[in-house]
């Protein structure tokens, strides 16, 4: 079976939402699953190359303001050309860790991705209100469904 790769593009500005990042990762690279490269960068350091090369996306941004980060934005403002013919029915999820109730930025971030013809494989993961623990347990839930299903060749 030929390896697959996952790429999880994650704004991480607090150990908040750098352990939800590190949570998904954990997930991806469960035991049992072999078969699925894992690369975790920042959307600022994530290209269209680093797309291009990816069988699976999860996303994974803050609340900012009722929208996505800034950084998120400008990984989509730099990539989404170079990836659009590509890459469409790209299967990705989405994480947000929202202050408030997360309605913009999943909207804005789901906006992009169906231009991008990008396809979700579940609803967004929103961790929204005051922290709290159980949202590293569903982020690791979210790695490994992703990572599971794209080795098992559902995504």
């Amino acid at each position: 079976m030929a390896h697959k790769s996952l790429l999880v593009i994650g704004h991480v500005p607090s150990e908040n939402t750098r352990a939800l990042r590190d949570a998904v990762v954990e997930g991806a690279c469960a035991d049992g699953i072999d078969d699925v490269d894992v690369r975790a960068l920042s959307p600022f350091d994530t290209g269209p190359d680093d797309v291009l090369a990816a069988d699976a996306v999860i996303l994974g941004t803050t609340e900012n303001l009722g929208y996505m980060s800034g950084a998120l934005k400008d990984f989509f403002d730099r990539t989404y050309y170079g990836v659009l013919e590509e890459k469409q029915g790209l299967p990705y999820a989405l994480y947000v860790r929202a202050g408030l109730d997360g309605t913009g930025t999943m909207r804005a971030v789901d906006s992009i991705t169906t231009g991008l013809r990008w396809k979700p494989i579940c609803d967004p993961l929103l961790c929204k209100g005051d922290w709290d623990e159980n949202f590293v347990a569903q982020a690791r839930d979210l790695g490994q469904l992703m990572a599971a299903g794209l080795e098992a060749g559902v995504f």
